[in-house]
């Protein structure tokens, strides 16, 4: 490729690279080029869907009604971009997010990060768990030790279809959102939505107080996640392998 050339690919957008990086990999498959990208989609909405936003969210709802939902429109907004630049990144580098933090970043920073990484990792994880745990006992009625262990179980037993390869193990948390979704729209139906308050406060920014705020603050902590966006990169990485020049 001669200069003009390099220069020109350079100045194309990370959208339009991405783009070229795909029908480099997939030249002629037509519509099904953006098939190997729902797989790692499926998985990262999980983090959409943890105990942390059912229970910040729950407690929006039980006390500010539909007032917080410009809050929940705008965390999803802000979330879907990240997601999508995270995706891009590894399809477009064949790296992900914390490889790039360690070529690209102070030694210092990276192990600051790491660190930071490791902790909040620590903390999803243990939320993530007990939320499970709490459900199990809920729904079943069983002593949440027991549910603790069958949700240990459970963990393990998703994490072996990954010796089989991705693709079983995203076939299987689609299954799980899946279920999740199919219960929502359940809900609309059990619950009487009063959709006309609900269109209001979607477009309609206001906090009644300054305990509202720090909902709001939760609301976006809980939906626009790190570890969300170093795990999407990861899977997209080696997803489409553009040319290497």
């Amino acid at each position: 490729m001669d200069d003009r050339a390099r220069r020109k690919d350079r100045r194309k957008t990370l959208t339009e690279r991405t783009t070229s990086a795909m029908r480099e990999r997939l030249e002629g498959r037509g519509a099904r080029v953006f098939l190997p990208f729902f797989g790692p989609a499926m998985v990262v909405s999980i983090a959409y869907m943890d105990p942390g936003n059912f229970a910040t969210n729950i407690q929006a709802g039980a006390k500010y009604g539909y007032t917080l939902l410009w809050v929940v429109l705008l965390a999803n907004l802000i979330a879907m971009l990240f997601q999508a630049l995270s995706a891009k990144l590894g399809i477009v580098t064949g790296r992900n997010l914390a490889e790039l933090c360690r070529e690209h970043l102070p030694r210092s920073l990276v192990l600051l990060m790491w660190g930071l990484s490791e902790v909040a990792a620590m903390a999803t994880d243990l939320a993530e768990f007990l939320g499970g745990a709490i459900g199990l006992s809920l729904l079943f009625h069983m002593p949440l030790f027991v549910s603790m262990v069958v949700t240990a179980l459970v963990t393990y037993a998703l994490l072996l279809f990954e010796r089989a390869g991705f693709r079983p193990l995203e076939l299987a948390i689609g299954g799980l959102v899946g279920v999740i979704g199919l219960s929502y729209l359940v809900e609309l139906f059990i619950v009487p939505v009063a959709w006309p308050a609900v269109f209001a406060h979607t477009f309609s920014p206001h906090l009644p107080d300054s305990e509202a705020l720090t909902i709001a603050v939760g609301i976006i902590g809980a939906t626009v996640m790190p570890h969300a966006l170093f795990l999407h990169s990861g899977l997209t990485q080696s997803r489409v392998l553009a040319k290497r020049r």
